[in-house]
């Protein structure tokens, strides 16, 4: 079906996944772009709605193959949909995994978040725990919604292939460390020398304004990236960049 018009009611429920609230009453989350439509495919997410714009046939197989409802559309259909300045041929409105909190977390890296509230951030910080084989991310209360546009694109499709729990922090670092993994923050004022890690470890990231929050650190074993420069802290998707991979590193000896 070709859609010409920005009004079309399918358009319109596409562009109200931009905000949480359309998000969680559709259950769906919006990703644009070829290579992020293409690692949703690939991991087999379960497609509501796509659109492509013509020209474009066999994306519209694939899609058609892997459950969407295809709509082929205009330029400036395409251009309405989505949020970047410019947009890709394809868009898609995907159903919003449910990781319910396992009974008992697997063995690995586990990367919680205390606050992160900046998209970006979160989003990059979820591509580095891909990259460096960690087995789940554990969001506590305050952080950004993961699949929101901007966290999504910065994530490149690592969103599909990990688990992301949302929970309150502490109760869920309490049982984790009842089930014995070693909880490892960073911290202003934590030691200089990096917690040795097991083969069951939680590294903590906390926000970037404050930091980890005081009852999340009495639960952890705290961490400063020692600085040899001028600059006093680092971004917090760059500090959880090099934790994350001194620990993997470790961890995979």
């Amino acid at each position: 079906m070709l859609i010409e018009s920005t009004r079309n009611e399918a358009v319109k429920r596409a562009r109200a996944l931009a905000n949480r609230k359309g998000r969680a009453e559709q259950g769906l989350h919006f990703i644009e772009g070829e290579k992020l439509v293409r690692e949703a495919i690939v991991s087999g997410a379960v497609f509501a709605d796509a659109f492509v714009e013509e020209g474009h046939d066999l994306m519209c197989a694939v899609l058609a193959g892997s459950g969407a409802h295809v709509y082929t559309v205009k330029r400036a259909v395409m251009e309405s949909l989505t949020l970047t300045d410019t947009p890709q041929w394809v868009c898609a409105m995907v159903q919003t995994p449910s990781a319910a909190l396992p009974n008992y977390y697997p063995a690995g890296l586990i990367v919680a978040l205390d606050c992160v509230q900046d998209p970006g951030n979160l989003g990059a910080i979820l591509r580095t725990a891909d990259a460096m084989g960690a087995v789940g991310m554990l969001l506590g209360a305050g952080c950004a919604d993961p699949y929101a546009p901007k966290p999504l694109r910065a994530a490149m499709g690592s969103i599909y292939h990990l688990p992301v729990w949302q929970a309150s922090l502490t109760t869920e670092l309490a049982r984790l460390q009842e089930q014995g993994f070693k909880l490892i923050c960073g911290h202003l004022k934590g030691g200089e020398a990096l917690p040795a890690p097991t083969n069951k470890c939680v590294l903590v990231i906390g926000s970037e304004g404050s930091g980890v929050s005081e009852e999340v650190a009495a639960l952890c074993e705290t961490y400063r990236l020692p600085m040899y420069g001028f600059a006093e802290s680092l971004n917090a998707s760059v500090a959880a960049g090099i934790l994350i991979y001194e620990l993997a590193r470790e961890m995979h000896k």
